[in-house]
């Protein structure tokens, strides 16, 4: 782990004198940022020593609560374990009204058992194993949401936000710029904080639904920056979309009759050299690239847990929707869940597809760069590239059940190898909960479809 000096947090508060509340949070197997607000006199301690994070942190279901099955709440009494702040991860938070930083740390190597659940830890372990080889991966994350109202509408369900003039959007107006332009107060302020904290966002796009966007990453030439900027990312939104009386929702299928928000994950593979292992002037690049899609697509089953981590996230799976269906890969091709764009040979590289927004990118990057691996490491081939409508050639499609991707992931011994056997037992752990409390639950659509009929 890249953790930090005390001279960077001596310099951070010289420069920012005003500041009085730093934010120290970590990302837990959903995502979610936990941890707690410190006051000013805390950090340089935080970063000479540490601070103690109960390993119940990283073992929460997404509703918060803790579960015993995972081992870390009272077989272990819930106990401290370190964590250390990350470098250049100390910045303002500058949607707050009171002058407010955040950091976010990482456990470091004594902190088992929370060392074990930590999902950036997991994914640090896959880059290790890359690197092993000779590889370096080079990856960029695109995460779509919605900007919906603070204020729910009288049934309890979302509503969009109103844009500029007071409208609400009921067009998709795809690419749309006048779509753009009735953001405009809020992506400015966006973009703004996006340079006080050093996110390299790029394009913002009006996506494929109404008050739905898109914003692109810069690709980095370290997975767990890239990752890292997203996870930061996604704070930054939903605190700016706050800020201006909105929500930002990053939920996998938060509306049924629009599309899901996904989050794709490009990736390419450099030497020690910085060359990238996928460069061809064949548009299907090199064979290690192709070998990279045949490990992604034949490892799907036992990842698609965690790249559809929750109940809504298989609801995005729908024909002509862009979001895929079966493990298919295509050149220049939206309809297949690993495309190759087009574009230089120097660029060539592969867009995974097949995550929700609602995934954790730490977890997702590690089961994505992890299958490649396997991939190139036994030279598997992909089979032919899908020209034309993916959707139409589909014949080996996605499992559609939650309880199916976790059974997948749960047995799987290729997943253990992957990422840790005390890893996989503990998110199975949460997920199982999580699927159990879920399913128990009785609400509006149980009323709706029962209540005055059976």
């Amino acid at each position: 782990m890249d953790f930090a000096s005390a001279e960077e947090a001596r310099a951070f508060l010289a420069q920012h004198p005003d500041v009085q509340a730093i934010e120290a949070f970590v990302i837990d197997h959903n995502g979610i940022p936990r941890g707690k607000l410190l006051h000013r006199e805390e950090l340089l301690s935080v970063y000479e020593h540490g601070r103690p994070i109960p390993s119940t942190m990283l073992g929460l279901t997404v509703r918060g609560e803790d579960v015993e099955d995972t081992g870390l709440v009272w077989d272990v009494g819930d106990m401290d374990c370190p964590a250390k702040p990350l470098a250049g991860s100390l910045v303002l938070q500058p949607w707050r009204k009171r002058p407010t930083a955040q950091v976010q740390l990482a456990m470091t190597d004594d902190a088992a058992p929370a060392l074990h659940a930590d999902p950036r830890a997991v994914l640090s372990r896959v880059t290790q194993a890359l690197a092993a080889d000779g590889m370096t991966a080079v990856m960029a994350c695109e995460l779509e949401f919605y900007l919906f109202d603070q204020q729910r509408a009288a049934d309890g369900s979302p509503q969009l936000a109103r844009q500029y003039y007071g409208d609400r959007p009921d067009n998709t107006q795809v690419y749309g710029l006048y779509e753009l332009e009735q953001l405009q107060d809020f992506l400015d302020d966006l973009y703004r904080a996006f340079e006080v904290q050093g996110i390299p966002a790029r394009t913002a796009i009006s996506e494929y639904a109404p008050g739905q966007l898109e914003i692109t990453l810069q690709h980095r030439a370290n997975a767990l920056q890239a990752v890292d900027e997203a996870v930061r990312y996604k704070r930054l939104v939903k605190g700016i979309a706050n800020a201006h009386g909105m929500m930002a929702c990053f939920m996998a299928k938060p509306l049924q009759s629009l599309a899901g928000n996904g989050m794709h994950m490009h990736l390419s593979l450099n030497d020690a050299a910085g060359n990238n292992l996928m460069a061809d002037e064949h548009p299907e690049g090199t064979p290690l690239l192709r070998h990279a899609i045949a490990g992604m697509g034949k490892y799907l089953p036992d990842s698609l847990a965690i790249f559809c981590p929750h109940a809504n996230s298989f609801r995005r799976f729908q024909a002509n929707s862009y979001a895929p269906l079966a493990p298919t890969w295509g050149v220049n091709n939206r309809t297949v869940s690993f495309r190759v764009p087009g574009g230089p040979a120097a660029s060539r590289h592969i867009e995974h597809r097949i995550c929700g927004a609602d995934a954790n990118p730490y977890l997702a990057a590690a089961a994505i760069l992890a299958a490649a691996h396997s991939g190139i490491r036994q030279q598997l081939d992909p089979g032919p590239a899908v020209t034309g409508n993916g959707y139409a050639v589909a014949s080996a499609p996605l499992p559609t059940q939650w309880h199916t991707a976790q059974a997948a992931f749960a047995g799987s011994s290729w997943a253990e190898a992957a990422f840790g056997k005390e890893f996989c037992r503990i998110f199975a752990a949460v997920k199982r909960q999580e699927a159990a409390q879920f399913a128990a639950e009785v609400g509006q659509q149980d009323w709706r479809w029962y209540l005055s009929q059976v």
